[in-house]
């Protein structure tokens, strides 16, 4: 079998698994979130931390909740790291240095993962399974739950209560998040990914010296990275450790995890918004944009350029034999397109377009299917901008679900997209226009400047992949990065929230021979070339420098 084909029956196969699983997953999270009854483990929760689970909040409130939540667990993940010499389990490894301890943090609660640290040399067992892999639940809930605060800012109408944080934040990791893992992490050790509590062994002797590796709690930890598409992993190889990941059904598996929440929740928000029409054209966007940058990537990955492509079949460097081209062009782009940061390849040494494929995979916003809720929000919030200009288009008031988008929500949709671009090329501009900065870059030229690029790109659309090259261990990347993960993450779902309350205090509006049909391949069609320009226009001069200069040189 050649290996194009290989990738193209990956792709087909991860199609039909997911179809499998849209519909009955999409339809149980959206009864999750409709239901007025509480599990008893539940009910202990809130009693624990003093919630009533029955209360209705305003966006304000709930914005309150999410802000609170996370500057805690910021706050105890931050102090766990600092203190980790003096646990239990800690291997040894003595505790974070106050920088790094801040970047991870910030990194782990905003849903990024980003990591300039050594896992494997750098974490005890109590911190990977008490802290990181804790905020790899509660941080992919908290995505959800501001995504299904937005739909039901569209489903209501004269008020302005969008549902109790808490309350979503407990059922996404107790009903949906837990469950899933579970399952994802015993198909992982059948298939024979490490999961135990050993300590650091020597393995054998390896160029001279010995060669030791500690083990873990790998297989749930890669099942919850994967599936709350967070993508911190165990090992400092990531996804291309064969503890983490053993063989090319696993690769698929994973990007199966990375996919399916995403992906499903377009059926949740036509469900809840009682349209599943609408749902389906939201989904169409996003499989629309994941089949052609998978199609893209596979072009510049298996592209004969030279007489060492020609004999390792195409772009084979950085990438496992074991998953081949098409298999680690699919993580790739699935990974980008999300908000994972997981990798089973490094991306470096992709070709200069496909490493540009990447960057721009994270720069559209990651909503093709985007992170675990935030794929969704995203989404919507370029739905409501393509409304805004099909109105301009014809002169006609934009309306969506039956909700006018007027100057307030236009002006929340404008700054929700703007942040995260400001927050990367600012930052990207001061680490190349200071002194110190430029001397972490490995590669000089293009190249160079794609790892910056590609670092604040990733930190500021929670990602978390690295480009690889640059030593991102310095005081000046652990800070700006760290705020940029902060800022990337807060900051839109202050807009996101202000959104949905503007949209739940109006009136619905019947729609007209004039309305345009959002349910319509035309609407998706518009939506797509929106998203594509918006991004092209924000990114392409910092793409020309980077990616693309380099791609036009090989």
């Amino acid at each position: 079998m050649s290996p194009v084909l290989a990738g193209v029956l990956q792709v087909l196969a991860l199609i039909v698994a997911l179809a499998l699983a849209y519909r009955p997953l999409g339809d149980y999270m959206a009864r999750v979130y409709s239901s007025e009854k509480h599990l008893r483990v539940e009910k202990w929760i809130y009693k624990g931390i003093g919630a009533n689970p029955n209360a209705e909040m305003r966006w304000t409130a709930y914005l309150r909740g999410v802000l609170a939540f996370s500057a805690v667990s910021v706050l105890f993940l931050y102090l766990l790291q600092r203190v980790q010499g003096s646990l239990p389990g800690s291997l040894g490894f003595t505790s974070i240095d106050p920088d790094q301890a801040f970047n991870t943090a910030a990194s782990f609660v905003a849903n990024t993962n980003w990591q300039s640290y050594y896992g494997e040399q750098a974490m005890g067992h109590v911190v990977q399974t008490g802290g990181l892999a804790v905020q790899n639940f509660v941080s992919a809930a908290v995505g959800i739950a501001v995504a299904v605060a937005l739909v039901r800012g569209f489903a209501r109408s004269r008020t302005g209560e969008l549902g109790n944080f808490w309350s979503d934040l407990v059922r996404g990791t107790v009903r949906i998040l837990i469950p899933i893992a579970v399952v994802g992490a015993l198909v992982l050790v059948a298939c024979g990914a490490l999961q135990n509590f050993a300590g650091i062994h020597e393995v054998g002797q390896f160029m001279g010296g010995s060669q030791e590796w500690n083990g873990g709690a790998v297989a749930s930890q890669e099942a919850i990275k994967e599936l709350g598409t967070n993508g911190g992993g165990y090992f400092n190889a990531n996804s291309a450790h064969p503890f983490e990941n053993p063989n090319g059904f696993t690769n698929l598996f994973e990007i199966f995890l990375i996919l399916v929440i995403p992906f499903a929740l377009t059926r949740t928000f036509g469900t809840m918004v009682g349209s599943v029409k609408q749902g389906y054209a939201i989904l169409a966007t996003m499989a629309t944009i994941w089949i052609g940058f998978i199609a893209l990537m596979m072009w510049t990955e298996f592209h004969h350029g030279g007489p060492a492509f020609d004999a390792a079949g195409g772009a084979m460097e950085g990438k496992e034999n074991r998953f081949g081209i098409g298999g680690s062009s699919i993580f790739a782009v699935s990974t980008t397109l999300t908000s994972t940061g997981a990798v089973d390849s490094f991306h470096s040494s992709f070709t200069g377009f496909g490493g540009g494929i990447t960057m721009l995979g994270m720069q559209l916003g990651e909503i093709a299917p985007g992170g675990t809720g935030s794929g969704l929000y995203g989404m919507l919030i370029m739905a409501i901008i393509a409304v805004f200009i099909a109105g301009l288009m014809v002169g006609r008031t934009p309306e969506y679900l039956g909700k006018k988008i007027g100057s307030r929500e236009i002006k929340f949709a404008a700054c929700y997209i703007l942040v995260t671009p400001a927050l990367v090329l600012i930052f990207t501009a001061a680490s190349m226009a200071l002194p110190t900065p430029p001397n972490s870059m490995l590669n000089s030229g293009a190249h160079g400047f794609s790892e910056i690029l590609y670092a604040y790109t990733s930190g500021a659309n929670n990602n978390g992949s690295a480009f690889a090259g640059l030593s991102a261990d310095t005081q000046w990347f652990n800070t700006t990065i760290g705020l940029a993960m902060l800022l990337g993450r807060f900051l839109p779902m202050v807009f996101v929230l202000a959104l949905a309350g503007s949209l739940a205090e109006q009136k619905p509006v019947p729609a007209t021979a004039g309305t345009l049909r959002t349910e319509k391949p035309l609407f998706t069609g518009l939506l797509v070339g929106t998203l594509l320009i918006i991004t092209g226009l924000t990114y392409f001069p910092t793409l020309a420098l980077g990616p693309i200069a380099e791609g036009l040189a090989s």
